[in-house]
């Protein structure tokens, strides 16, 4: 009888097969745990310290994305802003166009079959000069007032966004509105026998003057004069409507954009909208968007800031090409919102919207794509 067939034996292997079993081996490395999400060895990987947001070297990197951004952006939609242009300002020569998208694309063919395709971007060298400095400001002075408004996550709200965008877009805007000015004036212009260079027109504007105004005065006294005013002020034309319009246009646009991409970046639907966080990414930088999320993130932003402020935006259109039509004559922004409601009514106020909309939304669009990409890539 074998010694596996007798009871209370057990056979050799069988009790080697067991002590190894159950006696773990002593030789074997731990096996490592399974990453719990695919992010978790993204932790291991060392981070930069956070960038000092005051520094010269986040500064000049800020400045110039935002520079390069704005400029990418309004190359792309520089034939429809200058027929948004032509439209807002009420240019005699194309009212005919207004009111249908039949009209833009017209106005479009008119200007081609006169000018050929440089007709399109009539005036764009004079919106490369004023948008870099304007777009390198405004990301510039967005990253600075923000770092103040919102020194950490606790202090982050709607609110201050809105407030550091509005304050960026104003500071802005005061450094590069006669640039604007010379712009729009350029663009306005369809006459193709006598063009006007960039140094006439500023010498155009420089010497219009406005008529001199009367002052009412108390009964039985002399009216007051308000002598005629000329030179430099006449390069901020439309300037206080262009304040009141940026204080939503800017700060709506970089809430909205901020916010959507809060909710892009949500827990939930992060594997399909971000993409992973590069190597050089300072601590604490959100994870980039992917193409498709900033682009729409952008568009929204476009389509939200555009709505709120495009009244203020005709009125300021009109009162900016003021001395190029009529006697010259300085309007004030009620004086022009007069005109405006006179001619067409509430409808006047809205006047070139939907180009509008074509036109900011792959602005904004591709402004802040090219911001963000730009700030990756220099490591901000």
């Amino acid at each position: 009888m074998s010694h596996a067939s007798m009871p209370g034996v057990s056979s050799p292997q069988i009790g080697r097969d067991t002590t190894r079993a159950a006696r773990p081996n002593a030789t074997a490395l731990p096996a490592k745990d399974p990453a719990v999400c695919p992010t978790d060895d993204e932790a291991q990987v060392p981070r930069k310290p956070p960038k000092n947001k005051r520094s010269l070297d986040y500064v000049w990197r800020s400045g110039v994305a935002g520079g390069l951004a704005g400029c990418a952006a309004k190359t792309v939609v520089a034939p429809l802003d200058r027929v948004k242009i032509l439209f807002q300002s009420h240019n005699p020569h194309f009212i005919k166009y207004t009111g249908s998208w039949i009209g833009v694309s017209e106005a479009m063919k008119a200007i081609y079959q006169q000018d050929g395709p440089t007709g399109l971007f009539r005036g764009h060298s004079a919106t490369l000069l004023r948008i870099f400095p304007y777009a390198a400001i405004k990301f510039l002075a967005y990253e600075q007032i923000r770092a103040i408004v919102i020194p950490n996550k606790e202090h982050e709200t709607p609110f201050r966004r809105l407030i550091s965008g509005s304050l960026a877009g104003v500071t802005s805007v005061f450094f590069t509105y006669p640039l604007e000015v010379i712009r729009v004036r350029l663009a306005f212009e369809t006459k193709k026998d006598s063009r006007s260079s960039l140094r006439s027109i500023c010498k155009q504007i420089y010497g219009e003057q406005q008529k001199p105004r009367t002052v009412a005065g108390p009964v039985g006294e002399p009216l007051p004069v308000v002598p005629a005013r000329h030179g430099l002020t006449n390069f901020y034309r439309g300037f206080s409507p262009t304040l009141l319009g940026m204080l939503p246009y800017a700060g709506m646009s970089f809430l909205t954009h901020d916010t959507a991409g809060d909710l892009l970046r949500h827990p939930k639907i992060a594997k399909w909208t971000t993409l992973p966080q590069s190597e050089n990414a300072p601590a604490g930088k959100a994870a980039p968007l992917r193409s498709w999320a900033e682009l729409f993130a952008g568009g929204v932003a476009g389509l939200v800031s555009q709505t709120a402020s495009y009244p203020l935006e005709v009125i300021r259109r009109r009162m900016q090409v003021g001395g190029a039509v009529g006697d010259g004559h300085r309007m004030r922004i009620g004086e022009t919102a007069g005109i405006i409601m006179r001619e067409r009514g509430l409808r006047g106020f809205f006047v070139g919207l939907t180009i509008g909309y074509a036109k900011v939304v792959p602005l904004v669009a591709a402004s802040f794509y090219t911001y963000e990409r730009l700030k990756t890539w220099f490591g901000i």
